[in-house]
């Protein structure tokens, strides 16, 4: 683990927070490797239904350590590597609370999330460009698809900081709130998701990310999760929970 990735298990939700704030939470690998590691756990745990992801102080974080990163190689064994690779097998909710600088890392990131919450104060920025480099974690994908191609060119090509309430006009945030308020706002959307049904979180959550193309695929895709679930013992508990006029009880995740 690394002395910089603070790990805080908050009821259904595990809490990934970056606490390098005298270095604008740039990360090392060995910041990367403690933060997969999170994610593997949370993973492996039934209980967990989100992933949180925080920076402390003024920024969210300022992309990697550039002299760290000069001096580890870039295998597949590299933590920077295995962080991407978590980020992809995940199956829970991801949520982010930014402020201040989201650049590099500190930016794509937010493209795998289910729910970002922006402080006024966030500037999100892709600046591979500027410091000789290119997009990763299929940024050069999912940043198209969530700005268009040509803003997303504009922001890739440039480099240049989108401002919090441009992020969210273009589909990069979810919610824009007063600096400070964005952890408890991030984690208000984490306990909504603590009440829902685990396995129908998970498979919503595959849904909206799958590549099947074409609305008769995608119907038939759906058909047969449909299908799954109402064989589930949490559709039962749904069912049951409505006839007795009681919550139901996903206790068990």
């Amino acid at each position: 683990m690394s002395e910089y990735i603070e790990i805080v298990t908050r009821g259904t939700s595990v809490e990934i927070h970056i606490d390098r704030p005298g270095k604008k939470n740039a990360l090392t690998g060995a910041m990367y490797a403690a933060m997969a590691g999170a994610m593997a756990a949370a993973e492996a745990n039934p209980a967990v239904r989100s992933i949180l992801f925080a920076g402390k102080g003024e920024a969210f974080c300022a992309g990697n350590d550039l002299q760290d990163f000069l001096t580890s190689p870039l295998d597949e064994t590299s933590p920077v590597l295995r962080f991407l690779a978590a980020l992809t097998k995940n199956t829970k909710a991801l949520i982010a609370a930014v402020q201040g600088h989201c650049v590099g890392i500190g930016a794509t990131l937010l493209l795998h999330c289910d729910h970002v919450v922006a402080a006024e104060t966030a500037g999100l920025q892709f600046n591979f460009v500027k410091i000789a480099l290119v997009p990763e974690a299929a940024s050069s994908l999912l940043l198209p698809r969530a700005a268009g191609r040509l803003k997303a060119a504009e922001i890739m090509l440039l480099g240049d900081p989108v401002p919090a309430r441009e992020a969210l006009a273009i589909g990069l945030v979810s919610k824009v709130v007063a600096n400070g308020e964005q952890l408890e706002a991030a984690r208000a959307f984490a306990d909504r998701l603590s009440a829902h049904a685990p396995q129908a979180l998970r498979a919503t959550r595959a849904l909206l990310r799958s590549e099947t193309e074409g609305i008769a695929a995608r119907m038939a895709e759906e058909n047969a999760v449909f299908r799954n679930q109402l064989r589930s013992a949490e559709f039962k508990e749904c069912v049951a929970a409505f006839m007795q006029k009681r919550p139901p009880d996903f206790a068990k995740g």
